[in-house]
């Protein structure tokens, strides 16, 4: 096995939930865990993404949030449509979530805790860009660095989605296997944004193997929940002394870019790279760019 092969998933006990995890680099490097988005699987970071921070000098850790992939279902709570959960925040009658972000943070700690790691290099996309937050902000003696990758930090005044990437997120469940190959792809062309050749051309590959590692869409259902009842972190970042890098697509359909620059001017000190015609994903062009960004910035902050 060479140095940055993945080491083939576990499954760990933490915060109560079994988690799968996955880890590529050697065992004494920098630990490094990544944390995806809303209905996203660990495997949306790509093996070789993985490989190249792992050739960087990491130990990086990938796993499955709760709820999604081949973690643990929260079970006793069905999912409540998302236009009531929108319409309780809005009439001030929020109707009570199976669980808000501050409790995933919890799952990267717990999960950090039964490997043996004591502080990491925390990086997340999306929804995982808030938990990553939330957990900087919740115990930050567990955080060596902050990456947040195209995240907002849940202030309302933000814009929206544009009305594409709102379909593509309130779109019904697919029906059967080749439905949901054809949804994915159409997806994230919507999401990633045109003229990425590389990535749509592995996408069916990127969407059998999610596919066939198991769907769980109420599990999608209760994450949005979370996040939509979470609120804004934004005053709480205000005070927040991580190191802190934020990345973000210059075209974000789903997570404007300003939602990005409202995190960068949010948290003291932190670090903006806006990548030019990048949506809401992390293709394989912008690798080099972003891999070198995360490593130079957990680096400095070690030497710090």
């Amino acid at each position: 096995m060479t140095a940055t092969a993945g080491q083939g998933p576990q499954f760990v006990k933490a915060n109560g939930l079994e988690f799968c995890c996955e880890t590529f680099g050697a065992d004494n490097a920098e630990p490094l865990v990544l944390i995806m988005g809303l209905a996203a699987q660990m495997t949306h970071w790509d093996d070789e993404f993985c490989e190249q921070l792992a050739d960087a000098g990491f130990r990086v850790i990938r796993f499955d949030n709760r709820d999604i992939g081949q973690s643990s279902k929260i079970s006793g709570f069905e999912p409540v449509g998302i236009q009531a959960v929108i319409q309780g925040q809005l009439t001030g009658k929020p109707v009570p979530p199976p669980y808000l972000l501050r409790d995933m943070a919890e799952d990267v700690i717990g999960l950090m805790d039964a490997l043996g790691i004591a502080s990491a290099h925390i990086v997340g996309a999306s929804m995982g860009g808030a938990i990553a937050q939330e957990l900087a902000l919740n115990a930050p003696q567990r955080v060596r660095s902050l990456t947040s990758i195209m995240a907002t930090s849940g202030d309302p005044s933000l814009p929206p989605p544009t009305p594409e990437a709102m379909a593509v997120l309130m779109g019904p469940p697919p029906k059967t296997r080749d439905e949901y190959v054809a949804n994915f792809q159409r997806n994230w062309k919507v999401l990633r944004g045109p003229n990425f050749p590389a990535d749509e051309a592995k996408d069916r590959q990127r969407a059998e193997r999610t596919y066939e590692r198991g769907l769980s869409p109420a599990g999608v259902a209760r994450q949005l929940h979370a996040i939509i009842a979470s609120g804004s972190r934004k005053p709480r970042l205000g005070a927040l002394k991580i190191p802190t890098l934020v990345i973000h697509g210059s075209i974000d359909p789903l997570v404007p870019p300003e939602c990005g620059k409202d995190v960068a001017a949010t948290v003291p000190g932190a670090k903006l790279l806006m990548i030019p015609n990048m949506g809401h994903a992390i293709p394989i062009p912008t690798w080099p760019e972003i891999i070198g960004a995360i490593a130079a910035h957990a680096k400095a902050a070690e030497k710090a």
